[in-house]
C-alpha cells in the first residue's frame, strides 16, 4: 500500500508537494524535511505503526523471559507518583476518567508540562492548540519537549506520531477519537473500543506510554464500554465537588502497582496544588466549644490523615426520621444507628440523623466508625468533645471496637499534629512500645468504655 509524503518547512510550516531548497514563505533556506501525510486507503481498524522499538511476537519459555523491575517515568508530581505506583510504566495504557470540568486536563497538562526532559505529545480532540496555550500560560509553566495536536482521526494520530517520536502521548479524550474505517460516530462503542485497542497495540509494541482521558456518564462510571476497563493497564478517578476546592485522585485498577493508594490535590487559579500533608488543611476549622464534632484518623493506601466527622441530631418534626450522610456509607451509618440503640440503650429512632466528613472527601475506611458514632452522641447530648482527643476504631454488630490496621503509623500521625490523646481498640495495644510516645492511648473493648472515656 502507499504512502503519501509531504515536505514541511520547519521554520513556518509551509507545505510542499516536492523537496524545495528555499521556503517561498519564510525565505529560509534548506529547511523542508520529509513527511508522512497518511495512507491512502484506510482499514477497518487502524494499525498501529512501529517506530523501531517494537519486537515480533512469538512464543517463548517463561524462564527465558528476563524479569526485573519495570522502567518507570517519574512525572515529578508526588501524588500522580503515588497513585501509579510509582510512576509511569513505558508502554503501559492508562485511563483517566472524571466528571466534566472537574480538572483532568489542567492535572494532564501540568503534569506534562514538568516533563522537560521527555517528549511529549499531546492530541486534543475538544480545545484548539491556542485554548491550551492558554492553560498552560495560567499553570506559567512551558516545556519545549511538548508538542500540541488538534486531530480527531486516529490515522493522522498515528502518522503525527511517526513524525514526532514521542515518549509519551496524550489523548484528551478518547470520546472524540474516531476510526475512519469504521462507519459510526466518535463516542460510540464500536469507536471507542476499536480506537483503545488500536492505541493498546501501539505502545505494547513501541514501548510508549499512553495516557487517555475519559468522561464519565450518569451513573459515575467511565463512559462507553465496560471492556476500555479492561483493555487499559490503569484506571483513575478524578473525583470532587466543584464546590470544594479539594480533588481525589483514586486508582481503581492498576496492574503495575496498588489499587488503595489516594492523592490530594487542592484547586487554584493557577492549576492543581499537591497536598502533601492533607491533615493540617482538613482540620483548619476550629471547632472548638461545638458538639457534633469528631476527630477521626484514617488510612488511605498506606497514608494515614485525620479528618474532621460532623453529626447533626434533632427531633423529627416531619413525620418519618430522616438519615443523610455526605461523603460515608449510608447504609454503614443505618447499622452504627442500630448498634447505639440495640447494644448501648440510646433512642435514635424518632430522630433525624445527618451526618458529614469535612472537606468534601469520601472515606472508606471502617476505622472512622468510633469517629462516626462518637459525633452522634455528641450532638445529641449536645456535649463537646475534647477537641485535644483523636480516635481510631471499627464498630461491629455486637457494639465491640475491633482493631484497624496500620496502627502505629496512624498515632504517629496524631502525635505528629499535636494531640494529647486517642482513643484506639485494646487489642491493637498489644505488643505495641508506648514508651517513647508522648500521646496517651486509652485502650477500649466495647463501645461504653469509649462514651466514658469521652464524656465521663
Amino acid at each position: 500500500m502507499k504512502e503519501k509524503t509531504v515536505y514541511v518547512c520547519t521554520n513556518c510550516g509551509q507545505e510542499s508537494p516536492k523537496w524545495v531548497g528555499k521556503c517561498s514563505s519564510c525565505g529560509s533556506w534548506n529547511t523542508y524535511v520529509e513527511q508522512l501525510v497518511r495512507k491512502d486507503t484506510p482499514t477497518l481498524r487502524s494499525v498501529p505503526p512501529t517506530l523501531g522499538g517494537g519486537t515480533k511476537n512469538r512464543p517463548m519459555r517463561i524462564d527465558h523471559i528476563e524479569g526485573g523491575e519495570e522502567p518507570r517515568i517519574d512525572m515529578h508530581d508526588a501524588e500522580l507518583n503515588r497513585v501509579l505506583g510509582g510512576g509511569l510504566i513505558r508502554g503501559s495504557l492508562v485511563l483517566l476518567g472524571g466528571e466534566p470540568g472537574i480538572g483532568k486536563s489542567t492535572l494532564i497538562l501540568q503534569t506534562v508540562l514538568h516533563l522537560k526532559d521527555r517528549k511529549v505529545l499531546y492530541v486534543s480532540g475538544e480545545e484548539s492548540a491556542r485554548q491550551i496555550k492558554l492553560r498552560a500560560d495560567r499553570i506559567k509553566k512551558d516545556a519545549e519537549g511538548l508538542f500540541i495536536l488538534c486531530e480527531t482521526s486516529l490515522e493522522q494520530i498515528f502518522t503525527h506520531i511517526q513524525n514526532v517520536n514521542p515518549e509519551v502521548v496524550i489523548i484528551d479524550s478518547i470520546q472524540t477519537i474516531f476510526c475512519e474505517g469504521i462507519e459510526s460516530s466518535p463516542g460510540s462503542i464500536v469507536q471507542v473500543r476499536e480506537c483503545s485497542a488500536s492505541l493498546l497495540k501501539f505502545a505494547k509494541e513501541n514501548s510508549v506510554s499512553v495516557i487517555m482521558i475519559g468522561h464519565i456518564n450518569k451513573e459515575g462510571s467511565i463512559a462507553g464500554p465496560k471492556v476500555l476497563e479492561h483493555i487499559v493497564d490503569t484506571v483513575l478517578q478524578f473525583e470532587g465537588d466543584q464546590h470544594y476546592m479539594y480533588r481525589i485522585l483514586r486508582s481503581i485498577k492498576n496492574r503495575f502497582g496498588s489499587t488503595s493508594e489516594l492523592g490530594i490535590y487542592e484547586m487554584r487559579q493557577n492549576g492543581l496544588r499537591q497536598v502533601s500533608n492533607p491533615s493540617e488543611l482538613l482540620l483548619s476549622e476550629d471547632h472548638v466549644g461545638m458538639s457534633g464534632v469528631s476527630i477521626a484518623c484514617a488510612v488511605e493506601g498506606v497514608r494515614p490523615f485525620l479528618i474532621e466527622t460532623q453529626a447533626l441530631v434533632s427531633s423529627a418534626v416531619y413525620g418519618n426520621p430522616q438519615r443523610s450522610a455526605t461523603g460515608f456509607d449510608l447504609r454503614r451509618m443505618n447499622m452504627l444507628l442500630a448498634v447505639l440503640e440495640k447494644r448501648v440503650g440510646f433512642k435514635l429512632g424518632a430522630k433525624d440523623v445527618f451526618l458529614n466528613i469535612a472537606g468534601g472527601l469520601r472515606v472508606n475506611d471502617p476505622a472512622i466508625d468510633l469517629s462516626v458514632i462518637s459525633a452522634i452522641l455528641s450532638s445529641n447530648m449536645d456535649v463537646e468533645i475534647d477537641h485535644t482527643t483523636c480516635m481510631a476504631g471499627e464498630v461491629g454488630l455486637s457494639g465491640e471496637i475491633r482493631p484497624v490496621n496500620r496502627i502505629e503509623q496512624r498515632i504517629g500521625e496524631a502525635e505528629k499534629l499535636g494531640f494529647e490523646r486517642m482513643i484506639v481498640p485494646k487489642r491493637n495495644l498489644q505488643g505495641l512500645n508506648v514508651e517513647k510516645l508522648k500521646i496517651q492511648l486509652i485502650g477500649v473493648r466495647k463501645v461504653e468504655e469509649a462514651f466514658r472515656a469521652l464524656f465521663g
